[in-house]
């Protein structure tokens, strides 16, 4: 079955609107905000590779750090070098580059299984999901483009065993598990492996996987990988290092946490997961319908995506601890079903089509109004131009919600320019305000001073005082070298950053503090006496 959605001359024009968004959208004020932990593991390993020039054994404070494999580091240290800066915008940016590369590749596949419309539907679905666009999209990690090479390699899967090319199948999907796991670790052989067996135990073409180009695209992984970590040996032993990542990769599970909260996360999961991918989780509702399998399996690739997206959400569904940037790579998968069950019910206009055009248009109304309040707010009295950013966003969204109700044909579009729209009015007004009250802001500029203050002397780590990651990039970057660890043959003019909670019974003299985000602490940075 094929889509039956025939685009409108308006819908060219909410394209180019939303195409044309997409800078500002994404752009504005993305270095603003403190980095969280997991930012500040990722610029710390890729400072500190540029810092030592060793760029295969990553550290953190000088130490070896095992729980990820080094390629998206490289991929921070190149935008590093590239840009000549070293700050949140730049740690931030490849992942809006990889989110556009992500989205052009949701394009490409898409379109050539079906048309042009429902290509951009389902890359801008996948840019403009909540979690993506108010979240995932402007922080430095790795999700994202570890879920693009994911999604990318599920979908030669698809389009090259249509093709019967095996060879090319095995190959190119083995390469991008390669890629993946240099980027994450084992999650990428859990989608390779989970993926090819059950694809071809559907197909019933299991003997495939016996098949040579089976076994050459698997020696190319082993070549890659495995030649990486030969050069790693050079440098450090591996003992540590597949040990760890296997840990990383099983503590989440019901191994580390147990069967009690293993059960009540497979009947919490599908609700949380709802809530993070908003506002287009809310055409699961599509889903209710007594032939709702039938209506799947009449389209090929739908079917495909859902199959894909079932056998893969298993590990995800099973594991206690679960943060939704695991999953981006399975967005694409269902979103497209939403949207094919979407034009089935426009064109047999159910009740559930038409709840779901209320609740949108009840949403988008709400915002809209709500848009204006920057205007009244005391904490954003203080933002440049503020009417000029106020009506410059309130009013587009107005418009877009009567275009909601005048254009049954372009709804998708239309929330789609509409949440474009309001992730910029949020870059102007929520941000600064979230950053202007975040201790966090507080943690970076102390680091930052005390990294200033005391650049031209001996500074390291005391014994097992455990530093957070933000404060450490902080430090490390305006230090200028990587600050290590000491744990013992201590020198008198040197300085130490220290626990005072933990090594109360220690005696130094304090000659400045930084501030830690979590619990509010603070750390004395001090000459031991």
């Amino acid at each position: 079955m094929s889509f039956t959605y025939a685009p409108t001359t308006y819908a060219y024009w909410l394209r180019f609107a939303a195409i044309l968004l997409l800078a500002p959208a994404l752009l504005i004020n993305l270095g603003l905000l403190t980095f969280i932990d997991d930012e500040g593991i990722r610029s710390l390993v890729a400072l500190e590779m540029k810092f030592s020039g060793n760029y295969i054994t990553p550290t953190l404070s000088g130490e070896f750090y095992y729980n990820k494999p080094p390629l998206y580091n490289w991929i921070i240290l190149l935008f590093f070098n590239l840009t000549g800066q070293i700050n949140e915008f730049t740690a931030r940016l490849p992942t809006i580059v990889c989110l556009l590369g992500y989205a052009a590749t949701v394009f490409y596949f898409f379109r050539k299984q079906y048309n042009t419309n429902i290509a951009f539907l389902n890359a801008f679905l996948l840019i403009t999901c909540g979690r993506i666009l108010f979240w995932d999209s402007m922080l430095g990690l790795i999700d994202i483009c570890f879920s693009w090479i994911t999604f990318t390699s599920f979908m030669l899967i698809y389009h090259l065993y249509q093709k019967k090319q095996f060879w090319g199948l095995f190959l190119l999907s083995y390469l991008l598990t390669a890629l993946g796991f240099l980027m994450k670790g084992l999650p990428a052989i859990v989608f390779q492996g989970m993926t090819l067996v059950a694809f071809f135990i559907y197909q019933r073409q299991f003997w495939r996987l016996f098949s040579l180009p089976h076994v050459a695209g698997g020696l190319l992984f082993v070549l890659l990988v495995g030649g990486y970590y030969l050069v790693y040996n050079e440098f450090n032993a591996l003992s540590n290092v597949f040990t760890t990542l296997l840990s990383e990769s099983s503590k989440r599970t019901v191994v580390n946490f147990g069967i009690w909260k293993t059960i009540i996360h497979l009947f919490t999961f599908p609700f949380e997961m709802i809530y993070h991918f908003l506002p287009w989780s809310l055409l699961i509702a599509y889903f209710i319908r007594w032939d709702i399998v039938k209506k799947i399996r009449e389209d090929q690739f739908i079917t495909f995506n859902i199959f894909i997206f079932l056998v893969n959400l298993i590990p995800y569904w099973t594991s206690v601890q679960v943060y939704p940037r695991y999953l981006l790579m399975h967005a694409p998968l269902i979103f497209v079903t939403y949207i094919y069950l979407h034009y089935i019910h426009q064109a047999q206009k159910t009740f559930t089509f038409r709840a779901i055009n209320i609740i949108f248009f009840v949403l988008l109304l709400c915002v809209a109004i709500g848009s204006f309040t920057p205007l009244f707010l005391p904490q954003t009295q203080g933002t440049p131009y503020l009417y000029i950013k106020c009506l410059s966003v309130a009013l587009p969204l107005l418009f877009l919600t009567w275009l909601y109700w005048r254009l049954p044909a372009e709804r998708l579009s239309v929330v789609i320019v509409f949440l474009l729209v309001f992730r910029i009015g949020f870059n102007w007004f929520v941000l600064p305000d979230r950053n202007a009250n975040d201790f966090g802001d507080l943690c970076r500029q102390s680091s930052i001073e005390i990294g200033q203050q005391f650049a031209d002397q001996k500074l390291y780590l005391y014994k097992d005082t455990e530093i957070q990651m933000t404060n450490a990039f902080y430090l490390t970057n305006s230090y200028g070298r990587i600050i290590h660890r000491r744990n013992d043959q201590f020198e008198s003019d040197a300085l130490y950053i220290i626990d005072p909670f933990r090594y109360a019974d220690v005696a130094y003299e304090k000659v400045g503090e930084i501030k830690l985000r979590h619990g509010r602490l603070t750390f004395d940075v001090g000459r031991l006496q």
